[in-house]
């Protein structure tokens, strides 16, 4: 019998700035998986990322300071972050149509 750990917090995290065309859901995707983490992100808007992740608070700190530094051609102007309680409402990290 594995135990898997419990995943215990939700971050949900919005970043503005030169996020579209520059692979930016790709590279949050690729932080997630990486992290272990599950959730989704997705365009809102023109210059808009909006993510969610659940996962260990320390990996999803680790999340948030990778997402905001962003892929090499990508330039996040402001961040807001919310956390929560984890729902466990998600299998995978995936990448979600734009709203």
């Amino acid at each position: 019998m594995s135990h898997q750990p419990q995943l215990n917090e939700l971050l949900h995290l919005w970043v503005t700035g030169r996020v579209q065309g520059v692979g930016f859901r790709a590279h949050v995707q690729f932080v997630a998986q990486t992290l272990g983490l599950i959730g989704w992100v997705r365009n809102v808007g023109y210059d808009q990322v909006e993510t969610v992740a659940e996962g260990q608070r320390a990996d999803l700190e680790e999340f948030a300071r990778l997402v905001c530094a962003g892929p090499r051609a990508a330039r996040v102007d402001e961040s807001r972050i919310e956390w929560f309680s984890a729902n466990n409402d998600f299998s995978d990290f995936n990448v979600r149509s734009s709203r």
